[in-house]
């Protein structure tokens, strides 16, 4: 299966890029792309979160509840993006113009890939060892990492979002770094014309 854009990691930061790059998809520029989300990674932090410091979020929010029902607004709002569940992705090969990206049960191909599954050692997925460095934001003996990058692009195609590309743990931070590499693709879709995706009412 071949994707515009495939995102790996289901938690805020990969949610929110699958719902802007979702909502980008009537756009002109957009027409005839597949976006996919990889959603079945290593366990988000945010499943044992509760929510106090959050702009718009009722206080005690438990971060589970988010999980589960930011995967049901994006089923709801936006199916045509492709949600892949109960896969691990094991290993990543760059090729020409485009990524394989095998998991436990499949592999896909994808001109661009987004990161998104956290900062905790071990890092599973193979190929990506040479972008690893220490987390520069986080506490040492946590020993947490990242990949190296230049605002969330890795390499040419490839992009991290989220506390792997270097942020802090936090649901805000997440949310809006996993946004920034949507309209970033969305940008890169439209020409390199700056893109932004705002509902308005009416």
């Amino acid at each position: 299966m071949v994707f515009d854009a495939l995102i790996i990691g289901g938690g805020a930061a990969g949610l929110s890029c699958a719902l802007v790059l979702g909502s980008g998809l009537s756009k002109d520029f957009a027409a005839g792309k597949k976006v996919g989300l990889i959603a079945h990674q290593r366990a988000s932090h945010l499943s044992s979160a509760r929510l106090n410091n959050v702009l718009g979020i009722p206080s005690g929010t438990a971060g589970k509840d988010i999980l589960s029902s930011g995967l049901e607004q994006l089923e709801r709002l936006y199916p045509e993006v492709e949600i892949i569940q109960k896969e691990k992705v094991l290993k990543i090969a760059f090729l020409e113009g485009k990524f394989e990206i095998s998991t436990n049960k499949n592999s896909y191909f994808s001109k661009t890939v987004v990161i998104a599954t956290g900062y905790a050692r071990p890092f599973t997925i193979e190929g990506l060892d040479q972008y690893i460095i220490p987390h520069k934001k986080a506490k040492t003996s946590k020993e947490r990492i990242q990949l190296f990058n230049d605002d969330h692009l890795v390499r040419s195609g490839l992009y991290v979002a989220g506390s792997l590309a270097g942020h802090r743990s936090q649901y805000a931070i997440a949310c809006g770094s996993g946004a920034a590499v949507a309209t970033d693709i969305l940008t890169l879709w439209n020409g390199g014309e700056h893109t932004k995706v705002h509902d308005k009412i009416n």
